[in-house]
């Protein structure tokens, strides 16, 4: 498959299906300030950097607006009870298939781009212990536009010296395939967090799909865009 240089993966709904504890850890975390969690509030947090999210979240409560160095805080206290969450129960989170799909192409360019904290990218990378499969990792505070702007997986790709067009993107949310549409990348959907992902050229239940490999090995003329 010479015409695919890269593959690139999102973290969260991709790697590790963490975005059911990412909602509880944020029900719990702003329960604590008073605030209860609408599933309107969830669905905006899918595939958001923890800056937007926050905002978001907090709104402008009393007619204060959050510091930058507030904002940080909230989202840095917030993954730290996520870890916390995810500790015992690690490895039943990873998406099935992706520790054996990614020995398979351990020859290719791998890389991570997410929007995720440097804390969580380190967790679950370490922990799962999946780091030595990827040449480049990208994570949230990298970029100064996270997703859906396409800088994430730019950097990505220039960080394995990988054309956009000659990468294929690993994602779960709306924000995120959009993102890497803008890079001028292809994307494969994963079906963890949204089963309708308009853009994908491949949706996929996870990384045992037999449509995922018999779709990378279809000469990039026939395969869609």
């Amino acid at each position: 498959m010479p015409e695919i240089r890269a593959l690139i993966f999102d973290m969260d709904g991709v790697i590790i299906d963490s975005n059911p504890l990412h909602r509880i850890a944020w029900s719990e975390y702003m329960r604590r300030h008073g605030i209860e969690m609408t599933e309107a509030m969830q669905q905006r947090m899918y595939g958001k950097r923890n800056d937007e999210i926050v905002r978001d979240f907090f709104g402008d409560r009393a007619g204060v607006q959050l510091s930058d160095a507030e904002v940080f805080a909230h989202g840095a206290a917030k993954e730290a009870l996520y870890r916390e969450m995810m500790g015992p129960r690690i490895e039943e989170s990873l998406v099935p298939g992706i520790r054996d799909f990614l020995a398979r192409h351990r020859n290719r360019d791998l890389a991570v781009a997410t929007n995720a904290e440097p804390a969580n990218v380190d967790f679950v990378l370490d922990q799962s212990g999946l780091r030595p499969f990827f040449r480049v990792i990208v994570n949230g505070h990298q970029v100064t536009h996270p997703k859906p702007h396409p800088e994430v997986y730019l950097r990505a790709a220039q960080g394995l010296q990988a054309p956009p067009e000659n990468c294929i993107v690993f994602e779960d949310s709306y924000t995120g395939v959009a993102s890497g549409l803008a890079a001028g990348m292809r994307v494969v959907g994963v079906e963890t967090t949204h089963c309708d992902l308009p853009g994908v050229s491949l949706a996929i239940r996870d990384f045992n799909d037999p449509a995922l490999d018999a779709w990378l090995l279809t000469p990039l003329e026939n395969r869609p865009r």
